[in-house]
């Protein structure tokens, strides 16, 4: 991979495309990138005149927003790490997070900043309100001055106006850290991913020349999943930049209602989305007709008259102009996967890690496989640790410029994470076919072992759980030497449907021959149990498994 600066690419887009919209929050404000390029440069003469170094660390703490977007350009074009912190973390762990990556300043939600503390966080110099970038706290009283004499500062640093050619962003090198993404995982240990900038850039030119090289400047995307998180952040939002797309930033709680309108007001170019929010249309729109119509969908000719119907409605309803939906962060449902595979719905599923910004393997739509998360992407490779990678799964290893530099602060967590010759250990297991297409089987951590030594990944398991009628998401746990079957209901749905809780509660239970009958002789669900409110998750919707394991 030739590499060149990505602050550089930022820069030349923000002069190409300077008067075209560049981030909006959906039904607010847009900002051009002429507008984002002149936030930027006031916040650049602000670091500047606070005494910020190139290196030095910059929080950014906030719900998805156009301001969010502009705090981490200003970061990484001045040379400063950033360092995106999941605003709906709690106020400890925010804290915590700010003091372990030694930020100097935070970008913060004002909502937020009211359960902080800046005795907390004795390393931060000013704390910035990111709605409107006013200081809500200062460290010294001269930093308060510098906010108030922004705008003349501004005046005379550009007496002449500011325009494309006062563009001058921090060349970055290759293994020079850019930022933090900080993830808590499954294991419940929040480790500090250090990204260097050829991580980025990887990942943009694999957008760029590989995933979808038919985006162009002007076209547009709805920005959904969290910006604190790298599929967010690289896929909806930085790669955008570096073209001059139009990204809609939803700036609020990312409802399957509030998702469609957007997709039916904005008419995206591309759909990045975690497997959830598809699953969710399937169970409510699609599978309910197909139960009403099973005997007419075994009618030839009939059936693909069906599915071709299914397939134009489900595009309309995502906006009826993106090339392909890219699906990843967890695994998808295989009853859904196979009902889109057939009736030729444009998706796609991915595989990445925070660890590698984030993106490890895929396949176009028109190119993927069922039940398979795509090929290794441009400028990387993987393989499985394994007799055999064909039939036996192994841990996958991945190796390439996208892999991050090791665990902040956290030698020992960084070496174990690596082999002795410098592959990756995802602590994922899977599977290779000859066409080089990888099949994901689970966790390495989450398997159970089974019986007489049979290897149970429980996401397998979940999987068929997952697929019966008023399941929302389902856990399987090893409890006193057999599996038992965690779940949430859709109580909501009932209610509606008129069914009592003990009514829907009977008829999962009674579905339990059902799903052993589908599960191998080895893992039978031994017992249902129900959960009263949804599963607790990590920044990428995860289930937090360690959490309810018992011992």
């Amino acid at each position: 991979m030739e590499f060149k600066s990505l602050n550089k690419i930022l820069e030349n887009s923000f002069r190409t495309n300077w008067d075209r919209p560049a981030l909006s929050n959906y039904q607010g404000v847009t900002l051009s990138y002429r507008d984002v390029a002149r936030r930027i440069a006031k916040l650049h003469i602000a670091f500047e005149q606070c005494g910020l170094q190139r290196g030095d660390k910059v929080a950014i703490c906030s719900r998805n927003q156009a301001n969010w977007g502009v705090s981490f350009l200003a970061s990484l074009t001045y040379g400063a790490v950033a360092v995106p912190i999941l605003h709906e973390f709690k106020s400890d762990s925010i804290h915590y997070l700010v003091n372990h990556s030694e930020a100097k300043v935070l970008f913060v939600d004002e909502v937020i900043w009211e359960g902080l503390s800046p005795d907390e966080m004795p390393g931060l110099f000013v704390v910035v309100q990111i709605n409107t970038f006013k200081f809500l706290f200062a460290r010294d009283q001269k930093m308060n001055e510098v906010r108030e004499h922004l705008n003349e500062s501004f005046g005379k640093r550009y007496p002449n106006s500011f325009g494309p050619e006062d563009l001058d962003y921090y060349q970055d090198s290759p293994e020079e850290l850019a930022l933090i993404n900080y993830t808590s995982g499954t294991s419940g240990f929040s480790k500090g991913v250090m990204l260097p900038y050829r991580s980025l850039l990887s990942n943009a030119e694999f957008a760029a020349l590989d995933a979808e090289p038919q985006l162009k400047a002007g076209m547009s995307i709805v920005s959904m999943l969290p910006t604190a998180h790298m599929y967010g952040m690289m896929f909806e939002f930085l790669y955008e930049m570096t073209i001059g797309m139009h990204v809609h930033f939803l700036s609020r709680v990312p409802s399957p209602k509030i998702i469609m309108n957007a997709f039916a007001d904005i008419h995206p170019d591309l759909i990045i989305a975690v497997p959830l929010i598809i699953e969710k249309v399937y169970k409510s729109k699609v599978k309910p007709v197909i139960d009403r119509n099973k005997l007419v969908m075994k009618i030839p000719v009939l059936d693909k008259i069906i599915e071709k119907r299914f397939n134009s409605e489900l595009t309309a309803a995502f906006g009826g102009q993106f090339e392909e939906i890219i699906l990843g962060g967890a695994a998808f449902n295989p009853e859904v996967d196979a009902f889109f595979h057939k009736i030729g719905f444009r998706y796609t599923v991915g595989y990445g890690m925070t660890e590698c910004g984030p993106i490890i393997t895929y396949a176009h739509w028109d190119k993927a496989k069922e039940g398979s998360c795509g090929r290794a992407a441009l400028n990387m490779q993987i393989k499985i640790d394994s007799p055999s990678p064909e039939t036996i799964p192994g841990e996958v290893l991945v190796k390439g410029p996208n892999v991050f530099l090791g665990y902040y602060k956290n030698r020992q967590a960084t070496e174990s994470s690596f082999t002795k010759d410098g592959w990756f250990r995802t602590g994922d297991m899977g599977i290779i076919d000859s066409d080089g297409y990888l099949f994901l089987k689970g966790r390495s951590k989450c398997m159970i072992l089974g019986p007489s030594g049979q290897n149970i990944y429980p996401e397998e398991l979940e999987a068929v759980i997952n697929s019966y009628n008023y399941v929302v998401e389902s856990l399987v746990i090893e409890d006193n030497g057999g599996l038992t079957a965690l779940i949430y209901p859709d109580y909501h749905q009932a209610d509606l449907d008129g069914l009592a809780r003990k009514d829907l509660e009977e008829r999962i239970l009674s579905a339990q021959p059902d799903m052993n009958h589908r599960l191998p002789n080895y893992a039978q669900i031994k017992k249902i149990e129900f959960m009263p409110e949804d599963f607790e998750r990590t920044p990428k919707k995860s289930i937090k498994r360690y959490l309810y394991q018992r011992s």
